[in-house]
């Protein structure tokens, strides 16, 4: 995690999350920044999901994360059809909040 000097701090998921998507192909790490207590936004790094499907991911709910309180992240629902990548998601989201939690 890093702080910037705006007060905005940048998490990566890579390193503090396992959680696998579809298949077990692989990892479905996330760049998540912080506010204020508040998402700004939430970022999908390189993986292995299925593309047609991840870009359902991204446009359904990584795009609903921001302006959410970081405290109410699991109140993004997932998305239907893409249910390894969706349970993938909020693990790297309930990581990056204990993270943040702990370390800010």
């Amino acid at each position: 995690m890093t702080k910037e000097k705006s007060g905005t701090y940048v998490i990566k998921t890579e390193t503090i999350c396992d959680a696998l998507g579809y298949k077990n192909l692989g990892k479905v790490p996330l760049v998540v920044t912080v506010k204020k207590d508040k998402i700004v936004s939430v970022e999908a790094l390189p993986n292995k999901e299925t593309p047609k499907y991840f870009l359902r991911v991204v446009n359904e709910m990584l795009a609903k994360y921001p302006d959410v309180k970081f405290a109410d992240y699991a109140t993004v629902d997932g998305v239907t059809g893409a249910t390894f990548s969706s349970n993938a998601v909020k693990e790297n989201m309930k990581a990056a909040f204990e993270y943040y939690k702990k370390n800010k």
